[in-house]
């Protein structure tokens, strides 16, 4: 499996950094966009063509998850592109009402033709080629999710936006790798903000799931990154901690 990072700043792109936005491809090339956040389908179209893409993974639909999914509607809908099969887009609950009302697609509108929603809930299982998906629950303030993929070489948990809570820790459990949001620095009191993690909260869910591997995401560009990994690794037993920079790609076999 290769997770290559399109962005990973928290709430917008920033210069050099989209927002948030991964693509994994499974053993056997399977390619799976997960997040579209704004600047990540340019990203995309410099490592493939979107319109071979295997499917599309939105956690949920906030602007900085999922915004480009309007752009690859455009890029299959109006541009030259050879087949008619749609791309199938795994999401929560409400995404296709709500990415139909933002274009104002009634039910003969281009982005039926080349996107299909499947809407999934915590707990659903799906299969893309040799790449298993599992969804689990998120904490946050609109339907939201956590995705578990799995192929023959490495299982690999990615938490989306989520406060404390939710299928997080079970959805992780022995996962080699756990890409996840750490928003926040600092510890938890009463003001902190519910619906999403400290660096440290994501090291201790990495360390209670027992993954193998712990890659920190959804920072803020005004956050010190580096402070965001040391405060995290005093509470992973594992090895050192990564960061989702843009561009990188973590390969597993």
């Amino acid at each position: 499996m290769r997770l290559t990072v399109l962005g990973s700043n928290a709430g917008s792109p920033s210069p050099g950094n989209p927002a948030s936005g991964y693509l994994v491809v499974s053993s056997e090339d399977a390619a799976v966009w997960v997040d579209a956040g704004p600047g990540t389908f340019m990203k995309l179209g410099a490592l493939m063509d979107p319109a071979d893409l295997s499917a599309v993974v939105l956690s949920h639909t906030h602007v900085d998850h999922c915004a480009d999914v309007l752009a690859l509607f455009a890029y299959l809908a109006y541009g030259l592109r050879e087949s008619t099969d749609p791309i199938i887009v795994f999401a929560p609950q409400g995404t296709r009402d709500h990415v139909s009302a933002f274009v104002r697609a009634d039910a003969d509108h281009a982005l039926h033709r080349v996107l299909e929603f499947v809407e999934v809930d915590p707990g659903d299982e799906v299969q893309v080629s040799d790449l298993a998906m599992t969804f689990g629950e998120a904490v946050h303030p609109v339907p939201a999710l956590g995705v578990r993929f799995e192929d023959a070489s490495t299982s690999l948990t990615y938490s989306g936006e989520t406060g404390p809570g939710g299928d997080l820790i079970e959805l992780a459990t022995g996962s080699d790798v756990l890409l996840c949001e750490a928003s926040i620095q600092g510890l938890r009191d009463d003001d902190t903000y519910a619906y999403h993690l400290t660096a440290f909260e994501a090291a201790e869910i990495a360390s209670t799931a027992a993954v193998g591997e712990l890659i920190l995401t959804h920072i803020p560009f005004s956050l010190d990154t580096q402070l965001s990994i040391d405060q995290a690794s005093s509470a992973f037993v594992g090895p050192p901690i990564s960061y989702a920079a843009p561009d990188t790609t973590f390969s597993w076999e």
